[in-house]
């Protein structure tokens, strides 16, 4: 336990020196945000309803974004050799790099989400319920993500194939999320059912994804 502390803190340290996780997501997020009024026009009304749906699709895209860097500097200097051979399982340790993520990239996300919300016009009464979503959520795109990027890893121009693999195993996700949102702005669908659902697929790809990951570093390292 003591050896996955050390390195969920290590990773966590890497994150905010470098400068490449909450910074870079949360500008990309905002600047998704941002550009949307302007595509879609100044309609109050329609920016209130399709408020969470902006939210989570620029949540998902910009919590994939520093994807592509969760292993390769790892591999590129040796460390991800070391991880493989080190006493701690490799499951593990790529839990722990993948938590260190959500809480450099994905947990800033959720933190704005309630200032990003007022400029899409959704009600303050709603952007509580909003932010509880994502909160549920983002674990589950992060863990997708992880598979893609242990995927990508040793392959040149991964990024492209990590993306074309990600996304569509997202969908779920997005749709959940969504689904869970819309009830606090527009109604009058139940909450709790399709939020019950997206904490489901978060603790499943808690499981599944670091063991998914582990075996697909295995078998780039062959």
């Amino acid at each position: 336990m003591r050896a996955f502390t050390a390195l969920l803190v290590r990773d966590m340290r890497i994150a905010v020196r470098v400068g490449g996780g909450a910074l870079m997501g949360a500008l990309f997020f905002l600047i998704v945000v941002t550009m949307m009024p302007f595509a879609i026009g100044p309609d109050l009304g329609l920016l209130s309803r399709i408020g969470p749906a902006i939210l989570w699709l620029g949540a998902l895209l910009a919590s994939l974004l520093a994807l592509d860097r969760l292993f390769a500097s790892d591999h590129e200097d040796g460390s991800l050799d070391l991880l493989m051979m080190g006493r701690m399982p490799l499951e593990l340790a790529v839990a722990s790099k993948a938590i260190a993520h959500w809480l450099t990239t994905g947990l800033p996300l959720v933190v704005i989400t309630p200032v990003l919300g007022l400029m899409l016009n959704v009600e303050m009464h709603a952007m509580g319920w909003v932010s509880l979503t994502l909160l549920a959520g983002t674990p589950a795109l992060n863990f997708i993500g992880l598979i893609g990027a242990a995927l990508a890893v040793t392959l040149r121009r991964g990024g492209l194939l990590q993306a074309v693999l990600v996304l569509p195993l997202t969908v779920p996700v997005l749709i959940f999320g969504v689904a869970a949102a819309n009830p606090a702005i527009v109604g009058p669908a139940p909450f709790g059912p399709p939020f019950t659902i997206l904490c489901a697929l978060s603790m499943a790809t808690f499981v599944i994804g670091p063991i998914a990951a582990a075996a697909a570093l295995r078998a780039g390292q062959e």
